[in-house]
C-alpha cells in the first residue's frame, strides 16, 4: 500500500539516523486519480528537495511517507491507522476527494492527530463537520462557486441546467452555486440536474436530458474522463452551441489537456494557465519544477508544493509537535506558494488560497484559459467571525 517518493530526497538511513528526521503521513487516490495525483507528487517532491536541500525542519531532515487510499475511504482509513500507530508520524495529509478527505477528518478528531487536507473540495470539511483538527489548503467549493456566480451573474441567461458527480463535492458544489448566484439574480431558475456517477457517467441520456429541458446556461462539475465523454457527447449532439457553459475545474490542465481540439470555446472555467502567470513566485516554481521533471506543472503541482511547504513552515515555527501545538501552530499561519501568501484563517480553518477563473480557448490544437483572471481567496470567504458559526461547537 506504501507509494515510495523518489529516494533521491531522502538521505541514506546512517546519515538519518546521525541527523534525525521528522515524519509526516499522505494519503491520496494514487491508483485511482493518476491525472491529478502524479503532478501532486511531482509537486511534492520539488518541495521536499528544496526544503531538504536547505537544512531541513531545524537541522532534521522532513520525510514524507505516502500511501496510496485507491478512492476509497476505507482505504484511507486503514493507511492512515498505519502512518499514526506503526510509522509514528506527527501529522497525515493529503486526500483528493471529498468524501475521503471527511473520512480522513473525522479520523483525526477520534485519533486526536493534526489532518492538513490538500485537495477535497467541500465546505463540510472546514464549517459544517470541521473540527479543531482539520485544516484545508484548497480553494474550496463555497469560494470558487462565488467566483464563478459573479461571472455567471453577468450572463443574460435566466434558466439554467447542471451536471455534477452524484457523490458529496458534486452534491455540494451545485447547492453553494444556486445559493449564490440567486442571492445575485433573483430572476435566474433551475430547470434540470444530472446526477451522473463518478467515473460512470452516460453522457448521451444526460446531455439528452438537458437538452430536453431548453436551459440558456449550464453549470458543470465533472472532471477527467466524465468530462471529456460530455464534451465529446455534447460536441456532437450540438448541446452546447449558443448556450453558455460555466465550468468548475475544466481550465485545470489535468482535465483541459485531454480534451485536445475537442476543447469548447468560451466556457467560463476555474483552472490553471501556467504558461500565462507572470509573478516572481510563479517564475521560481515553473523554473524550479521543469528543471527537476523536464514537465510543465498542473494544478495538482500546486496543491502538492504548497502542501509540503505548508507542512514546513508550521514545523519550523514551533518546537511542539503534539497535536495541540501543531493546532496552535497552524491557526493563521502564513505561507508562501506560487499563487502568493496565504493564511490559515485561525476561525474555520481555511486556506485563504485564490484561483484563477477565465475562459477557454483553442490554440494550437489545444485547449488554453485566456481572458483570465486571479481571483484572491480571502476576498472570497465569510468573514471570519460568521465562518466560525458555521462550525459544530465542539
Amino acid at each position: 500500500m506504501g507509494v515510495a517518493l523518489a529516494a533521491m530526497l531522502f538521505a541514506s538511513g546512517a546519515a538519518r539516523a546521525q541527523q534525525g528526521e521528522i515524519k509526516v503521513g499522505e494519503i491520496n487516490s494514487y491508483s485511482a486519480l493518476p491525472a491529478f495525483t502524479e503532478p501532486y507528487r511531482k509537486g511534492m517532491e520539488l518541495a521536499l528537495k528544496q526544503i531538504n536541500d536547505a537544512g531541513g525542519i531545524k537541522g532534521k531532515k522532513l520525510v514524507i511517507i505516502s500511501k496510496d487510499d485507491g478512492g476509497k475511504p476505507g482505504d484511507a482509513l486503514t493507511a492512515a491507522n498505519e502512518l499514526v500507530s506503526r510509522d509514528g508520524v506527527v501529522m497525515i495529509a493529503g486526500g483528493f476527494l471529498s468524501n475521503v478527505g471527511l473520512a480522513l477528518s473525522d479520523f483525526a478528531k477520534q485519533k486526536k492527530v493534526v489532518y492538513l487536507a490538500a485537495e477535497p473540495l467541500t465546505d463540510a470539511i472546514v464549517w459544517s463537520k470541521g473540527n479543531d483538527y482539520t485544516f484545508r489548503l484548497r480553494t474550496s467549493n463555497y469560494m470558487q462557486a462565488a467566483m464563478l456566480a459573479e461571472e455567471a451573474a453577468k450572463l443574460p441567461a435566466k434558466t439554467w441546467a447542471t451536471i455534477a458527480p452524484n457523490y458529496e463535492f458534486g452534491q455540494s458544489f451545485v447547492a453553494v452555486f444556486k445559493d449564490l448566484l440567486k442571492k445575485k439574480r433573483p430572476d435566474v431558475e433551475f430547470v434540470a440536474e444530472q446526477w451522473p456517477p463518478l467515473n460512470k457517467i452516460d453522457a448521451g441520456p444526460v446531455l439528452q436530458a438537458i437538452d430536453a429541458a431548453k436551459p440558456d446556461a449550464i453549470l458543470n462539475a465533472t472532471f477527467a474522463g466524465d468530462l471529456v465523454k460530455l464534451v465529446r457527447e455534447g460536441n456532437t449532439r450540438g448541446v452546447f452551441k449558443d448556450r453558455a457553459v460555466v465550468s468548475y475545474l475544466t481550465g485545470e490542465p489535468e482535465y483541459l489537456d485531454p480534451l485536445k481540439g475537442e476543447t469548447p470555446e468560451g466556457w467560463i472555467v476555474t483552472g490553471y494557465p501556467w504558461y500565462a502567470i507572470d509573478t516572481p513566485e510563479h517564475k521560481a516554481f515553473l523554473d524550479a519544477y521543469q528543471q527537476l521533471h523536464k514537465d510543465y506543472p498542473r494544478l495538482g503541482s500546486i496543491v502538492g508544493y504548497s502542501t509540503v511547504m505548508s507542512i514546513a513552515a508550521l514545523l519550523k515555527g514551533t518546537d511542539d509537535t503534539s497535536a495541540e501545538g501543531l493546532i496552535k501552530g497552524m491557526k493563521d499561519l502564513k505561507v508562501s506558494t506560487p499563487f502568493g501568501d496565504i493564511v490559515y484563517r485561525g476561525a474555520d480553518h481555511q486556506s485563504t488560497m485564490g484561483a484563477f477563473v477565465g475562459k477557454t480557448a483553442l490554440k494550437d490544437g489545444k485547449g488554453v484559459m485566456i481572458d483570465l483572471v486571479f481571483k484572491k481567496g480571502a476576498d472570497y470567504l465569510p468573514p471570519a467571525d460568521e465562518a466560525a458559526k458555521l462550525r459544530p461547537k465542539e
